[in-house]
């Protein structure tokens, strides 16, 4: 198990297997030293977290549901390091979309809950540039949909 992993395990949380694609792209291309990943949506045991900030959902609640988007991603890099999230170097960017009404503006309240697990399990590999923007809606009406940029060893 690596270091990573035992902090994962420390907060509660196991890694699930990295989910496949759900059209026609890859789950993360690496350049170099950087892996791509694509967006992971919400989703918690296998069931879609679904539903649109400002109309019905919470703040709280689309943080949990970005939460468990940063595990979709920790769960791609360890496919893409071969096993090995030890290879991590740090986080090096986050873009995610929220989806929201119109007159939604705490978008970044919301990513902010991938943000701070990040941190959490990470440390300072875990500290990252960010964009959190908003979306009339997102694929399969999941509440939040992340992607990220990696840097590894």
């Amino acid at each position: 198990m690596s270091n990573f992993e035992k902090r994962l395990a420390e907060l509660g949380v196991t890694l699930p297997d990295a989910p496949a694609p759900a059209a026609n792209y890859v789950p993360f291309v690496v350049v170099g030293d950087l892996v791509h990943i694509s967006g992971q949506i919400s989703q918690k045991d296998g069931a879609l977290l679904t539903g649109k900030l400002g109309d019905g959902v919470s703040i709280e609640d689309g943080a949990k549901a970005a939460r468990t988007c940063a595990i979709g991603l920790l769960a791609q890099l360890k496919a893409a390091c071969g096993g090995d999230l030890d290879r991590l170097v740090r986080v090096v960017k986050l873009t995610g979309f929220v989806s929201s009404t119109a007159d939604f503006t705490d978008q970044p309240k919301v990513i902010n809950g991938a943000s701070d697990f990040l941190v959490d399990a990470l440390g300072e590999a875990g500290r990252h540039a960010r964009s959190a923007v908003s979306a009339a809606s997102l694929p399969l009406g999941v509440t939040v949909e992340i992607e990220g940029i990696f840097q590894i060893r």
